[in-house]
C-alpha cells in the first residue's frame, strides 16, 4: 500500500456528532466505547494484543499481503533506477519511464475506486496483484531501457490498483480510534520487518551474481516475481468479498456517482492539493535517491542496502508509538514533527560527506513512510465508507498526474541542470504550498460517519 496527507484542530472531542463543512458526521456506530487510557504510557503505546484482537479479519490479511508486498520492492528499490540507467536511459529517460506509468494509472484511478465501491475490493486487489506480476517479470527478461517502460506501466497500474483496494479495506475495517496506529502497523511495522530483510537479502543475491550491474540485479526480479505470486495465493484463498454498497441503491452512472464524491465540502477540493504534493517523491525523489547516491556520492550496494534498511528500522521503532500518539493528539500534530525530518534527510542526501551520512538520510527517509500512513488516516475520515474507493480513486488521480509531470521534470533537471536540485526543488514545493495548506484543513480525528450498509463479513 507505496505507492499515498494532512490536517487542523476544529472539532468537537468526543463521539458526539460533529459537522464538517455541511456535512452531518454522527457516532461510528460501533458497540465498542472509545478506549480510556490508565496512564501515560498505555496512551503512547497502547495495547498491542488487545488492538490486534479487536481488528477485522479482512484487515489482517491486508497487513499480510502488504508486508510480502514490501520485502519483493525493497529488494529490487535500491537498485531498480541503476538497472534502468544500466540498460541505457539517460535521466530525462529515466523520469519518462516513471511517469507514463504514473499517468495512466492516475487515468484509471477514480474508474478503479469506482468498481471497488460497486462489487468490492476483491476482484481489483487480484487484478492488481497481477499486473504486479508481469511487472516484475518483464524488467527480469529486459534487453533495453525501452522494454522497462512496459514494466513500470505495469508496476504503478498493480500498485495503484492492489494498494487502492488494500487501502478501501484499511479505510472501512478500522474505526478512527485505531485508524493512524492499523494503518502504520500495515505500511510500516509489518511490512518494514520484512522490508528491512529485502535490501539484506537482496545486496546478498547482488554480489553473488556478481555486483551492481545488469547481470547482478537481474536476478532480484524473479525473486520478487515469486513473493508476488505468493501474494496472489493468499489473497485469492483467505479475503472475504465484503463490499461497502448500499443496500438499494440507485442504478450505477459512472461520472455521476464519481463527482458526487466532491460535492462533500472545500475541504475535499483542498485536500486533493495537499495529497498530491505529498506523494511527489514517489515519482520525483525516491526514484532518483540511489542513482544520486551511487554515481554523485560513490555509495556501493552495502551502502545503498543500508540506506533502504535504514528507512524501514525508522518505521519498525518508531511507527507505533506515533501512530498511537496521532490517534489521541490529532493526525497534523505528528506531521509537523515527521514531514520537516524528510526534508531534512534530502538536504543531508546532497550534503553527505561520507557513506555515514547517507545511511543517515536513508534512516530520516523512514519518515516519510510514517506521515504519510498518517496522512492517508486522514484522507479516510473525509468522507463516509460507500464513498471510500471513489474517493481514493479521486485522489490517486489527482496525484498521479502531479507525480508525473515533476517526474519527468525531475528528470530534465537531471541532465540539464543538476541532480541536486530535485531534490531542493521538492523541499521547496512542500515548505511553500503543501504546509500552509495543511495547516487550514480541520483535523478530523473525532469526525465519524454513521455506517450506511455492510456487505458482511464473508
Amino acid at each position: 500500500m507505496i505507492p499515498d496527507s494532512f490536517v487542523r484542530p476544529g472539532f468537537h472531542h468526543g463521539t458526539a456528532a460533529a459537522h464538517f463543512d455541511g456535512l452531518h458526521l454522527e457516532g461510528d456506530g460501533l458497540s465498542n466505547p472509545v478506549e480510556q487510557s490508565a496512564g501515560p504510557l498505555p496512551a503512547f503505546f497502547g495495547n498491542g494484543l488487545s488492538f490486534l484482537k479487536r481488528q477485522q479479519r479482512d484487515w489482517k490479511i491486508t497487513v499480510l499481503r502488504t508486508s510480502l508486498d514490501k520485502l519483493a520492492y525493497q529488494m529490487v528499490f535500491p537498485y531498480l533506477s541503476i538497472y534502468i540507467v544500466a540498460l541505457g536511459a539517460t535521466g530525462t529517460q529515466l523520469g519518462f519511464v516513471n511517469s507514463i506509468g504514473m499517468i495512466i494509472a492516475g487515468f484509471c484511478g477514480p474508474f478503479t475506486g469506482w468498481l471497488i465501491d460497486r462489487i468490492g475490493p476483491k476482484k481489483i486487489y487480484l487484478i492488481g496483484i497481477g499486473f504486479m506480476a508481469v511487472s516484475y517479470l518483464t524488467y527480469g527478461l529486459a534487453k533495453n531501457w525501452g522494454v522497462t517502460i512496459i514494466a513500470m506501466v505495469g508496476y504503478w497500474l498493480g500498485f495503484s490498483t492492489s494498494s487502492h483496494s488494500c487501502a478501501t479495506i484499511c479505510g472501512n475495517c478500522l474505526v478512527n480510534r485505531d485508524r493512524a496506529t492499523g494503518m502504520l502497523i500495515c505500511e510500516t511495522v509489518a511490512a518494514g520487518l520484512l522490508g528491512m530483510a529485502g535490501p539484506m537479502l537482496a545486496t546478498w543475491l547482488v554480489t553473488l551474481y556478481g555486483g551492481v550491474n545488469i547481470d547482478g540485479i537481474r536476478p532480484l526480479f524473479f525473486s520478487g516475481l515469486i513473493i508476488t505470486i505468493g501474494t496472489f495465493v493468499v489473497v485469492l484463498t483467505q479475503l472475504s468479498e465484503r463490499t461497502w454498497v448500499k443496500a438499494g441503491s440507485q442504478r450505477p452512472i459512472i461520472l455521476k456517482d464519481i463527482s458526487g464524491v466532491l460535492k462533500g465540502g472545500g475541504h475535499l477540493k483542498k485536500w486533493l492539493v495537499v495529497a498530491s504534493i505529498a506523494q511527489l517523491p514517489l515519482g520525483m525523489v525516491f526514484p532518483f535517491t540511489q542513482v544520486f547516491a551511487y554515481q554523485i556520492k560513490g555509495a556501493n550496494e552495502f551502502v545503498l542496502g543500508a540506506m533502504v534498511t535504514g528507512s524501514a528500522l525508522t518505521s519498525i521503532a518508531l511507527a507505533i508509538p506515533l501512530g498511537r500518539l496521532a490517534d489521541r493528539i490529532g493526525r497534523k500534530k505528528i506531521l509537523y514533527i515527521t514531514i520537516p525530518l524528510f526534508w531534512i534527510s534530502n538536504l543531508m542526501l546532497i550534503l553527505a560527506p561520507s557513506p555515514a551520512f547517507l545511511v543517515i538520510a536513508g534512516i530520516l527517509q523512514g519518515f516519510y513512510f510514517i506521515g504519510a500512513s498518517i496522512a492517508a488516516a486522514i484522507e479516510r475520515e473525509l468522507v463516509p465508507p460507500e464513498q471510500m474507493g471513489r474517493w481514493i480513486g479521486i485522489n490517486r488521480f489527482f496525484k498521479m498526474l502531479l507525480g508525473a509531470f515533476l517526474a519527468l521534470t525531475a528528470g530534465i533537471i537531471w541532465d540539464r541542470i543538476g541532480p541536486q536540485y530535485i531534490f531542493i526543488l521538492f523541499v521547496g514545493i512542500d515548505l511553500l504550498i503543501r504546509m500552509p495548506l495543511l495547516m487550514s484543513i480541520p483535523e478530523t480525528l473525532h469526525n465519524h460517519f454513521k455506517p450506511k450498509a455492510d456487505g458482511g463479513q464473508g
